[in-house]
């Protein structure tokens, strides 16, 4: 049964970091895009992060350039989401996502994780 399971979300300070991660199991990550979403309070899911199947290519939505880097440990079947110089707009619930080749908008991600809280406040 194919899973993911998310972990490192937290209370930071505004200016801190927070690295989540999203542990695969039932499948292997490679050859799929990764991705992850957030979804702020009275908000809709907005996409922060993916990276194609062969790891070749990154987005970032722009409030998050410089800020935030994705990355994956194939041998550890995990993807990474490493937050940087968080700031209170960044507060939101934080979901990986993972879906085929190709795949850009939350509508064509095939799994999903629980969500993990990341809440930027002094």
């Amino acid at each position: 049964q194919a899973q993911l399971v998310e972990s490192g979300g937290g209370l930071v300070q505004p200016g801190g970091s927070l690295r989540l991660s999203c542990a695969a199991s039932g499948f292997s990550l490679g050859g799929y895009t990764t991705g992850w979403f957030r979804q702020a309070p009275g908000k809709g899911r907005e996409g922060v992060s993916y990276m194609t199947a062969t790891a070749g290519y990154t987005y970032y939505t722009d409030s998050v350039k410089g800020r935030f880097t994705i990355s994956r440990d194939i041998n550890m079947n995990t993807v990474y989401l490493q937050m940087n110089s968080l700031k209170p707009e960044d507060t939101a619930v934080y979901y990986c996502a993972v879906g085929p080749p190709g795949s850009t908008v939350e509508g064509d991600y095939d799994w999903w994780g629980q969500g993990t809280q990341v809440t930027v406040s002094a």
